[in-house]
């Protein structure tokens, strides 16, 4: 396992533990609202240190990019992207999906990522060119081949409310299409899920890069498809993505292209 990934095995691990301390006392938690729907507490800005500061020990020259403190740019060809709580709401509510996401952009490619689930600890893990693992388990996209057949997950563009008419006509095509739809409210975990073969596919727009990078990579190494709205490779730009088995991916994209607006 390459020394970068291991540390932000370390990372993540040093995360969830502070986090799951944390769950048994939410009620004791001091918790802010960033804009309507979109919270934080305590809790997402000790895990975002406790992640920075074993990367910054490992590699003290190299860039962040943290959903809370924002970016340090120290103008490294390395680039870490940090979501220390995705599913800030989940978690606020005892509601038991939200994970840790790590990755590391080199030259602007996504080489590294771990996402890292605390109330179940599964460990995601993906390396550029050397697969995607669950628990040290090589994992793979399903083998589902048709959307009529797949379960899809998704996410509502809460922060978005201007998109939200595209969205609804984008759910209402697929229901009746795919054998259903699941929106737990963690677009990395759900990413993972891709991975894994948990789901069969996933779209969502209105997110952020450290929602999308470490999940965009394990599906790709897992065999899967990933591409924005559009087609193309620029989901980190401009937030929305979609992602599936090869074979479920092209109606899957179809159906979503024939709403989106821009």
């Amino acid at each position: 396992m390459h020394p970068m990934l291991n540390t932000a095995i370390k990372a993540a691990r040093r995360a969830g533990s502070l986090i799951s301390r944390a769950s048994n006392d939410l009620d004791k938690l001091t918790i802010e609202t960033k804009s309507q729907n979109d919270f934080v507490s305590e809790v997402d800005r000790a895990a975002e240190q406790a992640i920075i500061e074993v990367l910054k020990e490992a590699y003290p020259q190299h860039s962040i990019l943290a959903e809370e403190s924002g970016a340090a740019d120290t103008g490294s060809e390395y680039q870490w992207i940090i979501d220390p709580l995705d599913g800030t709401t989940n978690f606020l509510h005892g509601f038991p999906q939200y994970c840790v996401s790590i990755a590391l952009l080199v030259k602007g490619a996504i080489t590294h990522g771990v996402i890292y689930d605390p109330t179940r600890n599964d460990l995601f893990t993906a390396s550029k060119g050397g697969g995607a693992f669950l628990n040290e388990r090589r994992i793979r996209v399903s083998k589902t081949l048709q959307l009529k057949d797949a379960l899809l997950g998704t996410g509502f563009p809460f922060k978005q409310y201007d998109k939200f008419d595209q969205y609804l006509a984008m759910f209402k095509d697929l229901t009746p299409k795919c054998a259903g739809i699941r929106r737990p409210g963690s677009a990395a975990l759900d990413l993972a899920y891709v991975a894994c073969g948990r789901y069969d596919g996933f779209w969502e727009m209105g997110l952020s890069p450290w929602d999308i990078a470490a999940g965009a990579l394990m599906i790709k190494e897992a065999g899967g498809l990933v591409t924005d709205f559009g087609g193309e490779d620029k989901y980190l730009e401009n937030g929305t993505i979609v992602t599936a088995t090869p074979k479920v991916f092209p109606a899957l994209l179809q159906s979503v292209q024939a709403h989106h607006k821009g």
